[in-house]
C-alpha cells in the first residue's frame, strides 16, 4: 500500500477547494493508489490535502471530478468496508 502523502498549499491566491471540482486544479503531485487489483489500472487515486480532507479521483479519468471527503468521513468509510458494511456492493 502506497503511503499518501499530504498535497500543500500552492504559494500565492488562496484555492478553493470543493466536492466536484475538477481533479486537475488540485495538481498532478500527491496524488497515489492507495489499494489496486486485477482490474487493468482502473483505480482509485488519494491525496490528502493540507486542512486534512481527503480528495479522491478516477485514475483513468485524472482530469474528472474530485471527490472530497473530511477525515471522519473517509475513518467512517474504511471502518464500514473493513466490517463488511460494503460487501453489499460486491454481489
Amino acid at each position: 500500500m502506497d503511503r499518501i502523502k499530504t498535497q500543500s498549499r500552492p504559494r500565492g491566491r488562496a484555492q478553493r477547494i470543493y466536492n466536484g471540482m475538477p481533479a486537475r486544479d488540485l495538481g498532478s503531485e500527491g496524488w497515489h493508489k492507495p489499494w489496486s487489483g486485477g482490474n487493468g489500472g482502473n483505480c482509485l487515486e488519494a491525496m490528502k490535502l493540507a486542512d486534512g480532507r481527503i480528495a479522491v479521483r478516477q485514475s483513468t479519468d485524472p482530469d474528472g471530478p474530485a471527490l472530497i471527503y473530511t477525515s471522519d468521513e473517509m475513518t467512517a468509510f474504511i471502518q464500514g468496508a473493513k466490517a463488511g458494511e460494503a460487501d453489499f456492493l460486491l454481489s
